[in-house]
């Protein structure tokens, strides 16, 4: 156990343990294994039923499937980050000859490079990767099934085409890369391409009798980024605390933020379900909840690991059978246990250290139009913009050092704020992504796109003419 069962209340922890144990049971799963993860930490471990006669704990491995695919996506903005490539360049230009070349590393990074979602037949998690030795037999004569940044479609090939991309890239295999600039600087000790000891069997349980039988364990071959790790409740307890906060020897906090933000258009289906997909994660609202994460699957075990960021509490189920337990709705689930029987006590507030007056005189009412905003100058060094009520086009925006700003989310993400004076050095408008934010609506000595009505605000019985419209 990382830290003691203590740190959440009695009854949090009741409700948690009764939450596996209905999974566990109404799945029908050999065994399932959870750890919750709060202010970076894990602080619950559960576990049910047995591994090789012992309840299993958070050293236990089990095969995380898709969730590998998150671990190369880090590898993949490493080398962006570092300026190596361009999540834009076609993955021609990094991996040439694979008849795919045209869709770029964020298209394949969001499943939107219009790649097929399996390799051809066999099925490839239950047949050694050896039957697919290179690339081309895992694209197959038929590769793409749409055009290129046309959709999304979640592709395993894809995430192939990455892992190849790195071993090129770094001039080593994808398993070693990972070890090196992963799983060592995070302290994942046991989270390994092949199963080491104790970890769990994988299982079928038949659908109507309460009897199992193994499933085959394989080696993925060029497949293995796409899903081959196993992993730990433990391990992947600390990647989810990475995945929130960052760690500068690996990803920085921005570049996280980039990853959890959706890439991808959602389809009809998956907007009925409120998931998208960014980077290497996928992005869900539920229970009212904006969750980001990964879920796996391969013959004999399902993973999921879940984050709500916002209530900084974040949820791993690993379980050993190859369907069964919805581990995704059990991850957001004890999440939602722990968020709501022990919502997140606020930072205090505190006051800016320094005070730039050139900022402060900012700070206050604007108006797009008519639309009331409010900016606030925040103790973060940031600035925000918002409406004064209801919902509407809000962003934080991070100071560039020279008098300007930039969007950090929403509508204005990237977008440019700007302070515009006039001659004698007042403040004339804001002016963000073009749009004009004045201190009065349609003040008339600003400089308003399309000019202001010079006769001003008047009553309805007052406009020209008697026209009401």
């Amino acid at each position: 156990m990382t830290t003691p069962h203590e740190e959440l209340l009695p009854g949090t922890r009741r409700a948690l343990l009764h939450r596996i144990a209905v999974a566990q049971a109404e799945g029908r799963t050999p065994s399932l294994v959870a750890t919750v993860v709060r202010d970076g930490r894990a602080v619950w471990h559960g576990a049910r039923t047995s591994v090789d006669g012992h309840a299993p704990d958070e050293n236990v491995q089990y095969r995380i499937g898709s969730i590998t695919k998150t671990f190369t996506a880090v590898l993949v903005l490493r080398l962006r980050d570092e300026g190596v490539l361009d999540l834009n360049d076609p993955l021609e230009k990094h991996l040439p000859g694979t008849g795919v070349g045209e869709a770029t590393l964020a298209q394949l990074l969001s499943h939107t490079g219009g790649l097929a979602a399996e390799t051809p037949e066999p099925w490839w998690e239950r047949t050694p990767g050896s039957l697919r030795p290179g690339l081309a037999d895992v694209l197959g004569d038929r590769p793409l099934r749409h055009p290129a940044g046309r959709r999304h479609h979640y592709s395993n090939p894809g995430y192939a085409l990455l892992g190849a991309l790195v071993e090129q890239v770094r001039g080593a295999s994808w398993e070693e890369v990972l070890r090196r600039e992963v799983l060592e600087p995070l302290g994942l000790h046991r989270t390994s391409m092949r199963p080491e000891a104790p970890h769990a069997g994988g299982w079928a349980v038949h659908p109507w009798a309460d009897v199992v039988q193994p499933e085959p364990v394989e080696e993925y071959g060029p497949m293995a980024p796409a899903g081959q790790l196993w992993s730990t409740t433990g391990d992947l307890a600390r990647f989810a605390a990475f995945l929130m906060r960052g760690d500068d020897r690996v990803l920085a906090a921005d570049t996280l933020r980039e990853m959890r933000a959706p890439a991808a258009p959602a389809e009809a289906a998956d907007l009925a379900e409120g998931s998208a997909y960014g980077l290497g994660l996928q992005v869900l609202h539920r229970d009212g909840r904006l969750l980001v994460g990964h879920s796996g699957s391969v013959p004999g075990f399902l993973a999921n690991l879940t984050i709500a960021l916002d209530d900084d509490v974040a949820a791993v189920v690993l379980t050993n059978c190859t369907s069964g337990p919805a581990v995704s709705q059990v991850a957001a689930d004890l999440v939602r246990i722990v968020a709501e029987a022990e919502p997140r006590i606020p930072a205090p507030w505190r006051a800016l250290r320094e005070v730039d007056h050139g900022v402060l005189e900012l700070a206050g009412q604007w108006y797009w139009g008519t639309a009331a905003f409010a900016l606030r100058v925040t103790a973060d060094g940031l600035v925000s913009l918002g409406p004064l009520s209801g919902v509407g086009r809000r962003s934080r925006f991070q100071p560039l050092g020279d008098g300007t700003w930039t969007g950090l989310e929403g509508y204005f993400a990237g977008e440019p704020l700007r302070v515009v004076r006039r001659a004698d050095g007042s403040v004339d408008h804001l002016d963000v992504g073009s749009f004009v934010f004045t201190r009065e609506p349609y003040e008339e000595t600003a400089d308003v796109p399309g000019g202001v009505d010079p006769e001003g605000w008047r009553g309805i019985g007052q406009v020209s003419g008697g026209r009401t419209g």
